[in-house]
């Protein structure tokens, strides 16, 4: 039996800030008891049973049938019949996110519970195309993705962009956009309904993010998240929170300069960002076929030309992170984007390369590939505007 709340918009009211602590509980460990509820908030029962009468009414909490254990995240159990928990509603509001790219402009959607709901990409020649298009077409796929009056419900809409970007989420520099002094958030506001709260943060930044928020716990010690699509961007978390350094630049190590074989210094991006990996491949593929899926294959085949283009780009990543990590000193590295999928294929080559030119006083982290590269940076988006709602100090938009 589920006694689901009412699914009308709940009023964007300011809530208490013990009504936000019990939002959270209830994302963090799943259904609990009153019980259970009251002690995580450090309440009496009568207290919290107001707490939870305001959510329930509000739309956000609603009453299932526990299965004759309570709050088993928390540590807690007890056997007996079952009885009554509370959990969060989850298509009580949504979340959304956009990533807005080179070659393509990617969606997410989420739920109360940080799962995701919908997810939209579509080709997009970002540079081409223009500022006001990007935005038009990021709006119209965010109308196609969210459930039926899903505006009406959404809480936040995130924006994920490869940029130079400062706090107040002004734009600096886009350069593989070619944009400059851009306001993304009052640009996206244009194209959404006015009551939904927008947030522009670096693409990097947002896939670092999301990548913590998608795990029970954080990561411990220091994450370096780097961004392989068409540039190289990287987020650093520490202990879980972004750091973002003097003016926002931190983690940056597509800009790290990098000599090629020649001895000329290239930046990093230009070695192992997907423009160059297809500039190299477009000279031995087949007439048409210079597609990542087409190299991926050939790589994955053994194709000598393919081969050699992903052992430079092994060699080339391996230069830049252990550059980065002399500076970073990460614990360990998370890799997104659509190049991501190159790495399991030569992450052999990648560690042989690494060894070669690391300082013995300087531990080679771990590397992993995000389980969702392709829309990590829009999760995160989205990711940021959940925290926020869940927050009782969030910090402005910035629209």
């Amino acid at each position: 039996m589920s006694h689901a709340a009412s699914l009308d918009p709940a009023p964007r009211r300011v809530r208490q800030g013990s009504e936000m602590a019990a939002l959270r509980a209830l994302h963090r460990f799943g259904r609990l008891s009153r019980a259970d509820l009251a002690r995580v908030l450090g309440l009496n029962r009568s207290s919290s049973g107001h707490i939870v009468a305001a959510l329930t009414a509000d739309g956000l909490v609603r009453e299932v049938e526990g299965g004759g254990e309570g709050g088993a995240r928390t540590g807690r159990s007890r056997a007996g019949r079952p009885g009554i928990l509370l959990e969060l509603q989850p298509d009580a509001v949504f979340f959304a996110g956009v990533e807005i790219g080179v070659e393509h402009i990617s969606f997410v959607a989420i739920d109360l519970s940080a799962a995701i709901i919908a997810t939209r990409v579509e080709a997009f020649d970002a540079p081409a195309a223009g500022l006001e298009a990007a935005f038009e077409t990021a709006a119209r796929l965010a109308t196609e993705a969210l459930p039926r009056d899903g505006w009406a419900r959404c809480e936040g809409f995130g924006i994920a962009i490869p940029a130079q970007m400062e706090r107040t989420g002004r734009v600096r520099v886009a350069p593989l956009l070619g944009w400059r002094d851009v306001h993304p958030a009052a640009l996206m506001r244009a194209h959404i309904p006015s009551t939904v709260p927008v947030v522009a943060e670096n693409d990097a930044n947002a896939f670092a993010i999301g990548d913590a928020y998608g795990r029970d716990a954080a990561r411990p010690g220091v994450t370096l998240a780097l961004v392989l699509e068409s540039g190289v961007g990287g987020g650093i978390l520490v202990d879980g929170a972004l750091f973002r350094g003097g003016h926002g630049l931190a983690g940056e190590i597509g800009h790290l300069l990098v000599p090629g074989e020649d001895g000329a210094l290239s930046r990093l991006e230009e070695l192992v960002g997907l423009e160059g990996v297809l500039a190299a491949y477009r000279g031995i593929a087949p007439e048409g076929a210079a597609t990542l899926d087409g190299f991926l294959g050939e790589v994955k085949d053994r194709a000598p030309g393919a081969v050699a283009i992903a052992e430079g780009w092994a060699r080339a990543l391996a230069f830049g992170l252990a550059q980065g990590c002399r500076l970073v000193d990460p614990d360990q590295i998370v890799l997104g984007g659509s190049l991501a999928a190159l790495y399991p294929l030569v992450g052999a080559r990648v560690a042989a390369h690494w060894a070669r030119i690391q300082d013995a006083g300087f531990p080679l982290p771990g590397i992993v590939v995000n389980a969702n590269p392709t829309f990590g940076a829009a999760f995160g988006a989205a990711c940021i505007l959940h925290q926020r709602f869940l927050a009782t100090d969030a910090e402005p938009t910035n629209a």
